[in-house]
C-alpha cells in the first residue's frame, strides 16, 4: 500500500495500456483532463530489447507525464527481466500484460494465453520483482470460474506482484462478442488479496467510475475506450470534439507520433460525425491523411461543420439525421461507443447467414429454385435454355 499511496499518490482514474493509443501526447492530454495515473502501449520486451529505436520511440516522456507505468508483453522470464532493467529509470512501476485477448498475443503466446501457464507466470513475476527496483504490476483477465480467478489473483501476489489489474471480462470476450465485465469478480478479488487492486471494464462516464468503486471496493478504476472517445470523461464533460483533437494535434507537435496513432485518434473522437453518410467524404479523407497539417484542417473542417449548431445558431434535428437517432448527446460531443450485445450480433450473424442461403437458392433471374442436386440443376437450367446457373456457372454436364 506505500507503493500505491506513497509513489502513485492513490490514483483512482487511470488510463489504460493501450497499442498504439496510449503515447506520450495521448497521455498528456488525458492527464490535462484529469487522469491521475497513465501507462505506456504495450510493449513487445524482445523487441524493446533488441531495437534501440524502438526502445527511445516507447520510453518518450516528460516530468508531466508522471506517475507513469510502463507495461510489456513476452513469455521469456529473461528477457522480460532484460527489458525491465532498460525501463525501470524511466518509470515508477513495470506492468505485466497477461490481459491481451487479441489473436496476435495467441501467435506470440503471451497476454491472456498465459492465464492457464501458472508455473511459467510465477518464474516471471518472481523473477522481475527479486531483481528489479521498481514494483512490478499485472494486468489479467478472469477466468469463468471465479475460484479459479481467485487463486490465479493469489499465485501472482505470492510471486510479487505488488499491484493487481482485473479485467472482468474473460479472455473470450472480445470484439462483437465483449459484453459486460463481471464487476462481481473484481470485488472477490480485492476480498482475497493484500495487495492494490485496480478495477477495468464498463467505465464509460464518471458515474460508472463511482459506481465501480463502490461495487468492487477496487481502489482506482481504469478506461480504456471511454477515454478513448473522450479524454474528458474524468471531467464529467462531454466536449465538442474539436476541442480534445485541436489539444492533441498540438501535443503531437511537440511531441511527434506516427501518423497512424493520430489517425486512429480522430477517427474514435470524431466516430459519430464521421459516422453520418453526409461525412463519408470527409471519412475517406481521413483515412488517407498523414501529414499533421492535414489532420489539423480536417478537424477545423468538421469544426466549421457542427459549430454553429453547438453554439444554438442553428437548431440541431437529432431525430431525422441517419445514424445519430440512438444517440443520446448530439454527434459532435465526445461520448461513448456502444455496442450491441452478443445475443444481438449473434442474431444479426444467423439473419445474415440465412438471407446467403435464401439467396443461394435464387436462379439469375432472381426466380427460387427448389431443386439441390447438380443433376436436378442441369435439368432446369437445360429446361430454360441456359447451362449457366445464377453465378455463370456451368450446370449443364454436358459443357
Amino acid at each position: 500500500m506505500d507503493f500505491w499511496k506513497d509513489t502513485l499518490g492513490s490514483p483512482t482514474k487511470i488510463v489504460a495500456p493501450m497499442v498504439d493509443a496510449s503515447e506520450l501526447a495521448w497521455r498528456l492530454l488525458s492527464r490535462s483532463y484529469g487522469a491521475e495515473l497513465c501507462y505506456t502501449p504495450m510493449l513487445h520486451s524482445s523487441i524493446f530489447c533488441k531495437d534501440s529505436k524502438y526502445r527511445k520511440e516507447a520510453l518518450a516522456s516528460c516530468e508531466q507525464d508522471k506517475p507513469l507505468i510502463v507495461q510489456f508483453c513476452g513469455n521469456d522470464p529473461k528477457i522480460m527481466l532484460e527489458a525491465a532493467l532498460l525501463a525501470q529509470d524511466h518509470c515508477c512501476a513495470i506492468d505485466i500484460n497477461l490481459g491481451c485477448p487479441q489473436a496476435i498475443a495467441k501467435r506470440g503466446n503471451y497476454g491472456a494465453f498465459l492465464q492457464d501457464k501458472w508455473d511459467l507466470l510465477h518464474e516471471i513475476v518472481s523473477t522481475l520483482s527479486k531483481s528489479v527496483k521498481v514494483p512490478i504490476t499485472c494486468k489479467i483477465r478472469i477466468f469463468e470460474d471465479l475460484d479459479k480467478t481467485v487463486r490465479y489473483a493469489k499465485m501472482l501476489e505470492s510471486a510479487g506482484c505488488s499491484m493487481l489489474t482485473v479485467h472482468g471480462r474473460t479472455r473470450e470476450q472480445k470484439g462483437p462478442l465483449t459484453g459486460l465485465a463481471n464487476w462481481s469478480y473484481v470485488k472477490v478479488v480485492r476480498q482475497a488479496v493484500t495487495i492494490p487492486v485496480i478495477s477495468n471494464g464498463n467505465i464509460q462516464c464518471m458515474q460508472d467510475l463511482h459506481r465501480c468503486l463502490e461495487e468492487t471496493n477496487a481502489l482506482g478504476v481504469m478506461t480504456a475506450e471511454g477515454n478513448l472517445y473522450n479524454p474528458a470523461i474524468f471531467t464529467y464533460s462531454n466536449p465538442p470534439a474539436w476541442e480534445p483533437a485541436l489539444k492533441y494535434l498540438d501535443l503531437v507537435d511537440k511531441y511527434p507520433c506516427p501518423a497512424s496513432y493520430i489517425r486512429g485518434h480522430l477517427f474514435k473522437l470524431f466516430h459519430h460525425v464521421l459516422s453520418i453518410p453526409e461525412n463519408n467524404d470527409i471519412r475517406i479523407n481521413l483515412g488517407a491523411t498523414n501529414n499533421l497539417g492535414d489532420f489539423r484542417k480536417i478537424v477545423v473542417q468538421l469544426k466549421d461543420l457542427y459549430l454553429h449548431y453547438h453554439e444554438g445558431q442553428k437548431q440541431w434535428d437529432q431525430t431525422t439525421e441517419l445514424g445519430t437517432q440512438n444517440l443520446v448527446l448530439p454527434p459532435w460531443l465526445c461520448q461513448p461507443y456502444v455496442r450491441s450485445s452478443p445475443e444481438e450480433h449473434l442474431k444479426k450473424v444467423a439473419e445474415k447467414q440465412d438471407e446467403i442461403k435464401r439467396q443461394k437458392n435464387l436462379d439469375c433471374e432472381g426466380h427460387r429454385i427448389l431443386v439441390r442436386t447438380r443433376r436436378e440443376m442441369a435439368q432446369y437450367y437445360a429446361e430454360k435454355g441456359k447451362c449457366k446457373d445464377k453465378d455463370n456457372i456451368c450446370v449443364s454436364q454436358e459443357c
